[in-house]
């Protein structure tokens, strides 16, 4: 039996001694594992790694991609190609814990492997693999590629994630008091626990969750029939599943479900917790929605000497580290693309997740007039793309390559690919100006301009996600101002464009280079006030006292305080 005692390399911290599993399909813990995709592994990475820091009773349960998402490369043309290949981990320890679980009414086996604490400093993090030769090759492919495109497959990765996670914890007899689920991926574990208890206050009472995006592709959702034929419900009847979940029209939607089994959930800001709200409270049987605003791990993404120099408010020493952080980052841009980038110039930095709401082509809607800023030889730029689209978004690999032949010509703007924790690095430590133009109330919560910040690169945002709770106009950073909400999408692009392009030439350009000392003020304040709400240590803390200790009877505590807020 896997020695559970030996798990954890600290004594916890009285405050954090809850034991609480905390569930993801996606962890960035650090770039030699790659398991992740984008912003909701980013976030469980830096939660993991702030639990170490603050000494809590938290571990992580995953899944072990033998794929990972995908390697971002480049056709022969320069456009882009999703590569699939085997991974190894030779720091993963194999537990020797193996297991079965029933996927498609057919019995399935899962290996646990741990990510040790003190490998990346981060809480304990169990990760599942169906890839062993304990199971034919159909079974093993369901730990193969994050997000597979198979309907089947998604489904079945969830069951491997919720049932086998729930699962693992009986097997290892850890006395798990609260399951959380980050994002509706591991919904089963609901269900594994209703089947234990045979009681849905008592799955309430240790299930808490939380929701990431109002976009309709990441609130996932599949026929009642197919997900009954999946061994979805752990055996549990129909009857059983529509008392308490309510399917509606036969489709059962993951997020909705999981507001319907949990005893609190909450949206990843101020702002997301009031859409969430908007989008979920009609219908009955849900939980009480807070939020938490998502943060990052400081200790992990600040530059050290950066951090010295604003702690001593020597602006030389900022500049010049600053300088030696750019051309660290324009190295990896020439030895890609074969340009060559100077670091006296304003760089402008977009770089996420590829998805057509994030619309990454903006500043490129007026393109005329964004080619007459982009030579402009008085007051030079350099702009730098970069991010994965989902490998069959084709919509959205299109805006990838789009950008790549509007910019092949010009020699200050270009696009990299392998965008993962490393490269998502060195973009933050060596721009200027971190771009971030979603549609309004489509960006959950957005976490990459706090390390940009906490790097003195300066947020360039419309005020969305975790925006609006830190960014003062011209103090801090630049706003991007939204169109009237009553206008068409196609209008609300035209003018949030121009409005983008304004604030770039008339204001962001000139003081950089007209106004270095306001510039440089704008940049330590920007430091000073990321830090220490945005860090992840602040969420990490708040996730034990507002979800993980809450009961039942704070419910009204808490619709009240919602309620005011509202009414304020």
């Amino acid at each position: 039996m896997f020695n559970l005692s030996e798990l954890f390399p600290y004594k916890f911290d009285k405050k954090y001694s809850k034991p609480v599993a905390y569930f993801s399909m996606e962890f960035a813990v650090d770039q030699p594992l790659k398991i992740y995709s984008g912003g909701l592994g980013f976030l469980a990475g830096s939660h993991l790694r702030s639990a170490y820091e603050l000494k809590q009773d938290l571990i992580g349960i995953g899944i072990l991609w033998k794929k990972g998402y995908y390697d971002q490369e480049r056709n022969q043309d320069q456009t882009m190609r999703a590569s699939f290949r085997d991974k190894d981990y030779h720091f993963l320890v194999d537990t020797k814990i193996l297991f079965p679980i029933t996927i498609h009414g057919a019995k399935v086996w899962v290996k646990a492997y741990l990510l040790k604490p003190e490998t990346f400093k981060s809480a304990p993090l169990f990760l599942l693999s169906t890839d062993i030769p304990e199971n034919d090759y159909l079974a093993q492919t369901i730990s193969h590629r994050l997000y597979d495109p198979n309907e089947t497959t998604r489904v079945a990765q969830s069951i491997l994630l919720g049932t086998g996670g729930a699962k693992l914890l009986d097997v290892l007899e850890r006395q798990t008091e609260i399951y959380h689920m980050n994002e509706g991926h591991a919904l089963p574990l609901c269900f594994y626990l209703l089947d234990k208890y045979k009681d849905i206050n008592e799955v309430k009472k240790r299930v808490v969750f939380t929701t990431h995006t109002p976009e309709k592709a990441g609130n996932e959702e599949h026929s009642v029939s197919l997900l009954n034929n999946m061994s979805f419900f752990n055996g549990l009847s129909l009857d059983v599943v529509e008392e308490h979940v309510k399917p509606e029209n036969g489709v059962l939607n993951y997020t909705l479900a999981a507001l319907r089994m949990a005893k609190i959930a909450n949206g990843v800001s101020q702002l997301h917790g009031e859409v969430a709200r908007k989008m979920w409270n009609s219908y009955e049987g849900i939980c009480d929605i807070t939020a938490i605003t998502n943060a990052q791990n400081k200790t992990y993404w600040r530059d050290a000497e950066l951090d010295k120099a604003l702690e001593q408010n020597n602006n030389a020493n900022l500049v010049t580290r600053k300088k030696e952080l750019k051309n660290k980052l324009f190295r990896i841009v020439a030895n890609q693309t074969g340009k060559l980038f100077d670091e006296n110039v304003l760089t402008i930095v977009w770089a996420r997740r590829f998805a057509a709401y994030k619309r990454a082509n903006l500043i490129l809607a007026d393109f005329n007039r964004f080619l007459r800023i982009a030579k402009n030889q008085k007051y030079p730029i350099q702009i730098i793309w970069a991010g994965k689209p989902y490998p069959e978004d084709y919509g959205a690999i299109n805006i990838f390559n789009d950008i790549y032949w509007k910019t092949k010509e010009l020699s200050n703007c270009t696009v990299v690919t392998g965008y993962e924790l490393w490269l998502s690095g060195h973009l933050k430590k060596g721009s200027d100006i971190w771009l971030n133009n979603p549609k309004l109330y489509h960006e959950a919560s957005g976490t990459s301009g706090m390390t940009a910040a906490m790097n003195a690169s300066v947020n360039f945002s419309i005020p969305d996600g975790w925006v609006p709770e830190f960014s003062k106009h011209g103090r801090n950073s630049f706003l991007i101002q939204p169109a009237p909400d009553h206008l068409s999408q196609e209008e609300k692009d035209r003018i949030e464009a121009q409005h983008l392009l304004d604030v770039l030439e008339y204001e962001i350009i000139p003081m950089y280079y007209d106004q270095p000392e306001k510039w440089a003020e704008l940049v330590k304040t920007s430091m000073r006030e990321v830090t220490p709400f945005f860090d992840s240590g602040r969420m990490a803390d708040e996730y034990y006292e507002k979800l993980y200790h809450f009961e039942a009877d704070d419910s009204v505590k808490l619709n009240d305080r919602v309620q005011l807020k509202q009414a304020v």
